[in-house]
């Protein structure tokens, strides 16, 4: 029974659920999950939570993620990428590549952004595709806002093709963040039609498309019983957080339930959250509920025996 992180390298043409589904079949392991879905069509770091790893899936799901997205200017579709159906279509020249990266400069920080109909996000409990396999596209879509903490264009990745004009962005950017809209909303300050045509995750935190292994490297691994040296420790989903080591009788407390008093770690700020280690291993994150609290509170335990 393997424990914590696998990065994978998924390839165009299968879905996230895929991936899970031959892994456990090659691990011959049931408990596995994974840290934030790619569809079909996008390939690089999928990030496959093994055994207690699990655990950490939703602190996981809110690492930063970095991109690289070819866009196309020139076609609008119902999708924002070119799995959809063709909304507009035109004949593209002339395109200034320093107007791109100027509006590029203007998408850095916080900004608003409304998801695309085809997406998992849900209104009034229902998945947004489902309206639009039901045809129901007058559904009102709530926007939100998203971090975009850099975008830049690659440089010479710029190509004229079939009337298209095609470049390519590399992106680092939060949670929720959809890179299919921020291709068309590139487009609608051109004033042109545009959409993804080819999109990379290239990172999930620090975790690069390096370290990843494809499945047939797994199975390589396991036969030469070198996937241990792969899988990476689940503290890798909590690095935004502060880690304090503490000792032995405080783990056992903390193994018990234990809520502590703020000042009893009076050099610590539990604003955000505090991972405590024991022997270098995340146990448990406290943090507090309201800032004059007095008590700490447990936000997650990584239940361990402790001796």
């Amino acid at each position: 029974m393997f424990d914590g992180i696998l990065p994978i390298y998924k390839e165009r043409g299968m879905t996230s659920h895929d991936v899970v589904f031959k892994a456990r079949k090659i691990l011959k392991m049931k408990k596995i999950g994974h840290s934030g879905t790619l569809d079909p069509e996008v390939d690089g770091v999928l990030l496959l939570l093994l055994g207690g790893a699990t655990k950490v899936s939703d602190y996981a799901m809110d690492l930063g993620k970095s991109y690289r997205a070819e866009v196309c200017l020139g076609i609008k579709t119902t999708t924002e990428d070119l799995t959809g159906e063709i909304l507009e279509e035109r004949t593209v020249e002339g395109i200034d590549i320093s107007e791109i990266k100027g509006i590029l400069k203007t998408m850095v920080g916080e900004i608003e952004q409304t998801p695309p109909i085809y997406s998992a996000v849900k209104v009034n409990g229902r998945k947004l595709y489902e309206y639009a396999r039901r045809g129901q596209f007058d559904v009102e879509i709530p926007s939100r806002k998203v971090n975009i903490y850099n975008i830049e264009l690659i440089d010479n990745s710029q190509y004229y093709k079939d009337d298209k004009f095609y470049f390519t962005i590399d992106i680092n950017c939060g949670k929720g963040t959809y890179v299919r809209t921020i291709a068309t909303s590139i487009g609608e300050k051109l004033n042109i039609p545009s959409t993804m045509s080819k999109l990379t995750r290239t990172s999930s935190g620090k975790i690069t498309i390096d370290h990843c292994l494809k499945l047939v490297d797994v199975e390589k691994c396991l036969k030469e019983n070198t996937l241990e040296d792969k899988i990476l420790k689940k503290e890798y989903a909590l690095e935004e957080y502060q880690f304090v080591e503490i000792p032995l009788f405080r783990a056992k407390q903390v193994m018990n339930g234990l809520r502590f008093r703020r000042n009893q770690f009076p050099d610590y700020d539990f604003s955000n959250g505090i991972v405590f280690t024991y022997n270098n291993e995340a146990i448990a994150i406290y943090y507090l509920k309201d800032k004059d609290d007095e008590l700490l509170s447990v936000k997650t335990t990584f239940p361990k025996i402790i001796e």
